[in-house]
């Protein structure tokens, strides 16, 4: 997709929501389209969302239960949720003000707090899965 593509459907994106629209399929298509292009940005710009990838295959590796791998999913999405949010603030506040400025360095900072927490949560699940494995080598 070209910048110019990009463009047209991001304004018919904006019509979509304007007062009085209607239900459009393809204007459900088009937002799906644009959800996996974010997703796609995602991925080739925060590695560590790769990273979960790990620890599906030990996942699969140590064939753990129906239960854990709940609490896998779970926390695998909401780390690469926590990221995605965090990649789309620093990137509208790098849009909207290019030059340091000291409270969007701030909200960045948060942002980015907010993914470790997010990360440190995944830890302790991921320890409490994995650890057993890891220590009795099961």
């Amino acid at each position: 997709m070209n910048a110019n593509e990009f463009d047209e459907d991001a304004a018919s994106a904006r019509r979509c929501f304007q007062e009085g629209s209607t239900f459009e399929i393809f204007g459900r298509i088009r937002s799906f389209r644009y959800a996996f292009h974010g997703l796609l940005i995602l991925l080739q710009t925060q590695h560590n969302a790769l990273a979960t990838v790990v620890a599906a295959i030990a996942g699969w590796h140590w064939g753990i239960s129906k239960t854990d791998w709940s609490w896998l999913i779970l926390t695998i999405g909401s780390v690469w949720a926590a990221e995605a949010m965090n990649t789309a603030l620093e990137l509208l506040a790098d849009a909207v003000h290019p030059a340091f400025h000291p409270l969007v360095g701030k909200a960045k900072d948060v942002a980015a707090g907010a993914v470790l927490i997010t990360a440190m949560g995944s830890l302790i699940i991921g320890l409490t899965i994995f650890g057993p494995h890891l220590i009795y080598n099961k």
